[in-house]
């Protein structure tokens, strides 16, 4: 058993059948994302944002590709933005569904995310967020909305990024499809 479903333990059964082979076997899937960013000062600090992402500057659609694996120690995501831009996470669990989370860390930022399954999706629940080891104080957070969900035989993903008062930053989201391998069963 990997990590992903020791994690959600019974939970990992509300999945739906897709995501639940994906995490247990792993796999790419690729499509194309589209891309929005707000109005505004928000608008201006979400393009920012994207280029820090690895975004190209002025895109509204962009090809997409994600390998996730899992092992006993973490969740693994690499993605791969318009070919050549590459973007690795790694999601550690602390705990056990519901109670437990997933600590990603990227440079100095660290997050500490819950998960939610509605309809058999994968919505991530921010709960925490620190910048070099300093807790960010709550009413500074963006307000992230991220899942992942299974629709018409895709792989659904949509990531936004809110500020307080202004709105929206930067938004992706799209419908991938699995990609055969020989270690994936796809």
């Amino acid at each position: 058993m990997h990590t992903v479903e020791r994690w959600f333990g019974p939970q990992f059964a509300s999945l739906h059948p897709m995501l639940q082979k994906l995490h247990r076997e792993g796999g790419s899937l690729r499509g194309v994302a589209q891309v929005q960013y707000g109005k505004g000062l928000g608008g201006w600090l979400g393009r920012r944002l994207a280029a820090r992402l690895g975004v190209p500057k002025g895109v509204q659609s962009l090809d997409f590709e994600v390998s996730i694996r899992s092992d006993d120690h973490a969740l693994y995501w690499d993605r791969c933005l318009n070919g050549h831009t590459h973007v690795a996470s790694v999601f550690v669990p602390v705990g056990t569904w519901p109670q437990g989370y997933w600590l990603e860390k990227s440079g100095k930022l660290r997050l500490v995310l819950g998960v939610d399954v509605v309809d058999g999706g994968w919505r991530w629940v921010p709960l925490r967020y620190s910048w070099g080891g300093i807790t960010v104080p709550r009413f500074l957070t963006p307000r992230v909305v991220a899942g992942k969900s299974i629709q018409q035989g895709r792989y659904q993903f949509d990531v936004a990024i809110y500020l307080p008062v202004l709105g929206l930053l930067f938004a992706y989201g799209g419908a991938l499809v699995p990609q055969p391998s020989a270690s994936s069963g796809f």
